[in-house]
Parts: C-alpha cells; sequence; structure tokens
C-alpha cells in the first residue's frame, strides 16, 4: 500500500497540483465486492434483467487503475489500522498501528502535508471519527483501541472537518470530556445534517443525538433523519471549497467491512452502492472544476486478493 500513496503522490504530479482533493476509501472492499455489486445491480434491475450486460459503477467508469497488495508489515492478513497507515502515510506497519511506523515513531499523513500547505482538510466516515482509518490521518497512538488518546489529537490536527457517527469513548471517568476538548479547540460539534452550518470555523458533524454512536446505519437500514455518506461529502465540500487553495477530503465508507464480516451479501452490495453515491457527488464537483480536481478511489482489504484502485487524473 505504500507503492499505493507514491502512485496517489505521482497523480497529483500529473494533475497539474490538484486544487481539490477526494480520497475515498472503502474500508473491506475490493475486487469481489465491486463486482458483487455490479453483478447484484444487473439482476435486481429489471432493464438489466434479460440482458449479458453487468452495469457500472460510477467508480468503475474512471480512466485510470492499479493494482497493490495489502498485506501489513507483520500480517499477511492486514487490518484497518495498518493497511490505513499505509494508505495515509505510505509506511506499511504492524497490525493495530495508528500513524506510526513499525517502530511506533510517529509519521505524517498526506492530510497533514495538505494542511502544512495551506488546503483545508476534512476526515469523514460512515463510522466513528475514532475508528481506525480516520484516525491514521490525524492521531499517533500504538493501538487501534486508543479512542479516547486518538481523539484528543483531534485540536492538534486543526483539521477544518470531521465527520461520522460520533465519539466511542468521549467521557472516560476522571478524564476531561472530548466534546468540550475540541469546542476548547474551536470546533462546532453539529448534530445531523440538517443542523449542519458550513459557516462555523471549525466542525465536527455528528449523527443525530440520541442515535447510535458507533456508525450510521447501514444504507439498507437507513432512515430519513440519519447521516449518511452523500451528506457528508457535500457538507464537506460546503466547508472546505471555502478555501482559495483548495482542499484534501478523506471519505470512508466504513462499514462494507463489517457487512462482509456478517456474511451479509446484500448489505455489502448497498454499502458499495452508497460510497459510489458519495463518489457522484464529487464528481458532481469535478465537473465544475474539471482541471483542478483529483478522485482516488481505493480500500483497505483485509482479505488476501488484489486491491481494486481507480483513479481520475486530470
Amino acid at each position: 500500500m505504500s507503492l499505493l500513496l507514491l502512485f496517489v503522490v505521482i497523480s497529483l504530479a500529473q494533475a497539474q497540483h490538484a486544487k481539490y482533493v477526494f480520497y475515498f476509501i472503502g474500508d473491506g472492499m475490493g475486487v469481489n465486492q465491486v463486482n458483487g455489486t455490479r453483478a447484484y445491480i444487473g439482476q435486481a434491475d429489471a432493464q438489466y434483467k434479460d440482458s449479458v450486460y453487468v452495469p457500472q459503477l460510477l467508480m468503475t467508469t474512471f480512466p485510470v487503475a492499479g493494482l497493490a497488495t495489502t498485506h501489513s508489515a507483520t500480517n499477511r492478513v492486514t487490518d484497518s489500522a495498518a493497511a490505513g497507515t499505509a494508505l495515509a502515510c505510505g509506511h506499511k506497519t504492524y497490525n493495530h498501528a495508528i500513524g506510526v511506523d513499525a517502530n511506533k515513531h510517529p509519521l505524517e499523513s498526506v492530510a497533514m502535508q495538505a494542511k502544512r500547505s495551506g488546503k483545508s482538510v476534512g476526515i469523514a466516515t460512515t463510522v466513528s471519527v475514532d475508528h481506525a482509518t480516520p484516525a491514521v490521518f490525524y492521531a499517533h497512538q500504538p493501538n487501534r483501541e486508543m479512542y479516547y488518546e486518538i481523539a484528543c489529537e483531534i485540536p492538534e490536527s486543526n483539521f477544518d472537518f470531521f465527520a461520522g457517527s460520533d465519539f466511542l469513548d468521549p467521557s472516560p471517568e476522571g478524564k476531561p470530556s472530548i466534546y468540550n476538548m475540541v469546542k476548547k479547540a474551536g470546533y462546532s460539534i453539529q448534530h445531523g445534517y440538517n443542523n449542519f452550518n458550513a459557516s462555523a470555523n471549525k466542525i465536527i458533524l455528528l449523527q443525530p443525538k440520541g442515535k447510535d454512536r458507533h456508525s450510521v446505519p447501514y444504507a439498507i437500514d437507513s432512515q430519513s433523519d440519519d447521516l449518511t455518506l452523500t451528506q457528508i461529502t457535500k457538507a464537506a465540500i460546503a466547508k472546505l471549497s471555502q478555501n482559495k487553495k483548495g482542499f484534501f477530503v478523506m471519505l470512508e465508507g466504513g462499514k462494507i467491512d463489517w457487512a462482509c464480516h456478517a456474511n451479509d451479501a446484500a448489505t455489502v452490495f448497498g454499502e458499495v452502492k452508497d460510497l459510489d453515491n458519495a463518489v457522484k457527488v464529487a464528481y458532481d464537483f469535478y465537473k465544475k472544476h474539471p482541471n483542478e480536481t483529483l478522485i482516488v478511489i481505493t480500500a483497505d482489504t483485509k482479505q488476501v486478493v488484489l486491491l481494486s484502485v481507480v483513479v481520475l487524473t486530470l
């Protein structure tokens, strides 16, 4: 996966230093999940039922594709922390590591580099903000289960936009509340897309109050008041595009892997389609800024298969 980050950096150079960068990650999404979703849509949609044609997802129509191996530095089968660190920082590391190398030394992520260059930065997911994949872009911890310590690094990152279901361990006994900590650092905590206000200085967009803090619902179960990845993508653009220097945003479809672990194929396909719907929002933005936008779509698959990557280069 370190080669993948190099591929992204080279693509950025070839894209005339893209002003706007979308980095989509399908957690646990490999070739099988993508092709399975296409076949599922083909069978479920009446217009394809009597045809040999397998419909495309938007992400599978992009003009440049590549493959990468997914093992971590210590295991044949990676986990989201090691895979995410490789995708974010360009170094393979041990399973459970968050933004640190195999010797537990901190690594700089591509998001941190973007922030240092003056761009606005957003980190978003359909699971919790302190989960492994989003965490590797802003935190440095030896273990992915250190949720409180991971969340404590949000103020230090000074990133402009975070989104997800909530925090997993926001108020441990005897320690300052994460909510109070981020508010003190200037973040506006907003619950639900209907309450989103892009004019706030820095934003953390969460599920409406009273919802499950672990994740937003699967797309197949989503209710009208639930936060969705499509809404999160729209919110990220509204906030981050205010910066004339551009932005970098990572957007994770975080529950593809969860559905795979549950052997629930229909839910897997719904999650892949949900990610593709968010990609459509980014693609609509690209059409307005065709010479300045880079879209990368990848995965941190846990399976011993080749990784599917699609890139729109300009």
